[in-house]
């Protein structure tokens, strides 16, 4: 133990910034398949006869994924991971596959490709929600999101290459990040700092299409690419020049959010689908709606039509999928699903339906020959009022569906949506979409048991644990899996003993830093990749000097959280060894292009952007020195006749066990407290170690363990005898409960 000074001189201090984030996500065993909703579908027909079609899937898990379609059934083929937010929709465009996220990014990808991000466009600052590619135009697309942004862009001029001096790093990093200037043709110096070439102040950058005032949900482009068609939160339809980005015409007869636009091959007829439920089809050239349609009895979201442009399938929030015939308003119930439809994709007989859920299903359609599916019966007339299809419903006359099960199906996980940390900070708990329990050790981002489907809350008390460690990370599962963010230094600040991880022949006082262990699982490969190509760049900007030296050979230095206990060796321990078949993403935040996300396998050693304060923990076992301390006063029991043998406030580690505070008693009773005694225990001795360093070698100074210790201590608070087993940290937590100072107490009982 020692006495705990008074604080020191803070007035030159300064706070710190705040440092880049670090996220790693885990995945499921399975990561062929989606764990969230998804909200895109894309397909690329096959160029030649011999080759696949396939189809790509965008989802709220952040990933893309390319199907390959054979006679009608589907097969995974790729990931395409970058993205480190949702992904809202997704085109291809030629042979290269443009997505858009809410991480406010476009990427470009090479469709046919093993999933590597060939660009990675900034020029949107708010979600971006939906995209438009013109059908005979491989080179023109156009994006919109929040806050009404609009964009057109000439893929050949964003793609091209980005002009490097000879003496820089790639400006392009492996993740696809292009810098912050979106395409911008530049020269990166030996400081990295940007510099324009041929005098231009910037590089490309494209057309804003201005006029918005809220946020855009849907575009849609004619074959050419010279007309398009925006909607949103305005509930009017918007008409542009893509060439120019000007203004054209204003449609209105919304009453509500417009979420799916099409049109026709000829640019003259437009279909929009609200959240009014109404589907109106609009005569571009005459400036005027020509028919409405009341199918559905909620929010439109979805719309897909026949190559001819006559027919017109319709998915929404009412969970159906609908086909109506533009000429004559006949409308047939398609199917039905058990969750809303997001976006449609017709292709042959066959329509792809994506939903709020994980899996795709494929049900039975016509692409040709859409009026066949009217001889089935069941058919109704659409009306031409919201209203009318509401009060159908409610009269009970609603359709009955043609299909009753799909054809084909790419199954998805269930998505988690209810997580619970447990005290011990290493597992949680999860709940999924399909009601399954499950509990993770995310320090290895294994599930360690499946409870089944089982009540959240009473597995949840089952599971309580009387222990306390510090919040050394926080969690969520927007993505439909649990991401795990690290901010320094709080993330430093959990400990725990190694023998409490079962470390084979680990000494009792050896003391593990979660954080530290678990950034050296997730960043394994990166570590040794790295030191094999050599590469010395970090990315605060500073170079190793010297020879690189292996991880295995540098010493772990004592820190302050230190209590006397040596460092273990720089070995992987088992409780931080994750998985390669199922490896976490980790996310984090570059230098210079923006977040990206990436396998922790797939990582080769060259990604330069990692944050500092992580490859100071990783390569040199650096971090900061985090409070793990406890202060707390010990005195006698109440009514015991034992002495008093401390002077002033105690401090330990959070997690000193009970039994090594009794044993520091025990071993202070042995020698009397004299007027001296407490300056030998002072924080200055010159061996450098604290009183409570000895406590935690107190068993190598020739005392037993608490249960053998002579004469036999008891150590309570407020009253109430502790467990020798219990931490400082869990006595504060659940005995002590007040802010102040926590006060111990002791008393010698008669050995057994």
């Amino acid at each position: 133990m020692h006495r705990v000074g008074s604080a020191g001189n803070t007035a030159g201090s300064s706070r710190p910034r705040k440092e880049k984030r670090f996220t790693y996500v885990l995945n499921d065993a399975d990561n062929k398949k989606h764990c969230a909703g998804i909200n895109c579908l894309s397909y690329l027909k096959a160029s030649t006869s011999g080759t696949s079609d396939y189809l790509f899937t965008g989802s709220r898990d952040g990933t893309l994924k390319r199907w390959e379609s054979k006679n009608g059934v589907p097969s995974f083929s790729a990931t395409f991971e970058s993205h480190v937010d949702w992904v809202n929709d997704a085109i291809v465009v030629g042979q290269n596959l443009v997505s858009c996220s809410s991480d406010t990014t476009l990427k470009v990808w090479n469709s046919l490709s093993d999933g590597a991000c060939t660009r990675t466009l900034r020029q949107h600052s708010d979600y971006v929600t939906c995209l438009a590619a013109a059908e005979n135009n491989s080179n023109i697309c156009a994006s919109g999101g929040l806050g009404g942004e609009v964009f057109i862009w000439d893929l050949d001029s964003a793609l091209a290459p980005v002009a490097k001096s000879v003496d820089a790093k790639e400006d392009e990093t492996p993740n696809g990040n292009c810098g912050p200037a979106l395409t911008t043709l530049c020269n990166v110096n030996s400081s990295s700092n940007l510099a324009s070439t041929n005098g231009q102040s910037h590089g490309y950058s494209p057309i804003a299409a201005k006029g918005h005032k809220d946020s855009v949900y849907a575009l849609a482009m004619n074959d050419t690419g010279t007309l398009l068609v925006s909607g949103g939160t305005e509930k009017v339809v918007r008409l542009w020049d893509s060439r120019t980005g000007s203004k054209k015409v204003k449609l209105r007869g919304h009453t509500d959010n417009i979420r799916a636009l099409l049109i026709d091959s000829t640019g003259r007829f437009c279909l929009s689908g609200s959240s009014d439920s109404m589907i109106r089809l609009w005569d571009l050239g005459q400036q005027r709606c020509v028919h409405s349609y009341a199918v559905h009895t909620d929010s439109v979201w979805a719309l897909a039509s026949t190559p001819s442009f006559t027919h017109v399938y319709s998915g929404g929030r009412d969970q159906s999928v609908y086909l109506t015939d533009l000429g004559n308003r006949e409308s047939v119930l398609l199917c039905t699903n058990e969750h809303p439809v997001l976006q449609l994709s017709l292709q042959d007989d066959m329509i792809w339906v994506a939903t709020t859920d994980s899996s795709v299903h494929g049900w039975e359609a016509e692409r040709e020959n859409p009026e066949n599916l009217f001889k089935k019966g069941g058919s109704f007339l659409a009306g031409n009022l919201s209203f009318s299809r509401a009060r159908a419903s409610l009269e009970g006359s609603a359709p009955v569906p043609i299909h009753k099960e799909p054809s084909s199906v790419m199954p998805g996980i269930p998505a988690i949506i209810q997580h619970e940390i447990l005290n011990n900070r290493r597992h949680v708990l999860t709940k999924d979409t399909a009601g399954s329990v499950k509990l993770w050790e995310i320090t290895r981002g294994a599930v360690i048991e499946d409870f089944g489907k089982v009540p959240f809350e009473d597995k949840k008390k089952e599971l309580f644990e009387m222990v306390s460690i510090p919040a050394w990370f926080t969690m969520d599962a927007r993505l439909g899996c649990l991401s795990v963010h690290l901010d320094t230094p709080q993330c430093f600040s959990a400990e725990i003993y190694a023998v409490d991880l079962n470390v084979a022949g680990a000494q009792e006082d050896l003391k593990i830093n979660l954080a530290q262990e678990t950034l050296r699982g997730l960043l394994v490969h990166w570590s040794k990749r790295k030191q094999r190509s050599g590469s010395h760049g970090l990315s605060n900007g500073d170079t190793s000097t010297g020879k690189d030296v292996s991880l295995r050979n540098l010493p772990h230095p004592r820190s302050e959280v230190d209590d006397g206990a040596e460092n273990h060796a720089s070995q992987m321990l088992p409780s931080f060894e994750f998985s390669t078949v199922s490896p976490p993403s980790i996310i984090t935040e570059g230098s210079s292009g923006g977040p990206w996300r990436k396998r922790i396998t797939d990582l080769d050693g060259t990604e330069s952007d990692i944050p500092w304060w992580i490859v100071d923990c990783v390569e040199h076992n650096r971090f900061p020195k985090e409070n793990t301390k406890c202060g707390f006063y010990l005195h006698p029991a109440e009514g015991s006749p034992a002495p008093n043998i401390t002077q002033g406030k105690l401090s330990a580690p959070r997690i000193l066990r009970i039994h090594k505070v009794a044993n520091y008693v025990v071993e202070k009773l042995d020698r009397p407290l004299d007027g001296n005694a407490d300056s030998t225990f002072a924080m200055g001795l010159t061996s450098g170690q604290s009183q409570f360093s000895a406590l935690d070698s107190s068993s190598r100074l020739g005392l037993k363990p608490w249960q053998k210790s002579k004469p036999s201590v008891e150590i309570l608070c407020n009253s109430q005898v502790l467990l020798p087993e219990m931490s400082l940290a869990t006595v504060r937590a659940y005995v002590w409960k007040k802010p102040e100072d926590l006060i111990l107490n002791y008393r010698v009982v008669q050995s057994r």
